[in-house]
């Protein structure tokens, strides 16, 4: 079982930057791979990023290509997404989620926290 909790949303002016952090629990974090998605009403939730076991390997999605950094510390059982340059489209909430492989699929995903919002504003 892995627990997972969100912080460090808010509101934000477009072009500035938030780091979130996802804080696990339990003795297993770095069995599990750590992926960020996030939902705005109405639409899916979708893939933002993604970290392996290790921190080495990683998984974008284009939106947030050259401006989010996906990174964990298996010591302190957290797991950081760095969010640059914002855009209002960034506006969602974010959620964070353990998986076994490394993938996009929602659906492999199988411990979410319970979501933290991010507002960008214009």
């Amino acid at each position: 079982q892995v627990q997972l909790v969100e912080s460090g949303g808010g509101l934000v002016q477009a072009g500035g930057s938030l780091r979130l952090s996802c804080a696990a629990s339990g003795r297993t974090f770095s069995s599990y791979v750590m992926g960020w998605f996030r939902q705005t009403p109405g639409k899916e939730r979708e893939f933002v990023a993604a970290v392996g076991r290790s921190g080495i390997s990683t998984l974008y999605a284009d939106s947030g290509k050259g401006r989010f950094t996906i990174s964990r510390d298996n010591a302190k059982k957290t797991v950081y997404l760095q969010m640059n340059s914002l855009k209002p489209e960034d506006t969602a909430v974010y959620y964070c989620a353990a998986a076994v492989p490394l993938v996009t699929t929602k659906s492999e995903y199988k411990y979410w926290g319970q979501g933290i919002q991010v507002t960008v504003s214009s």
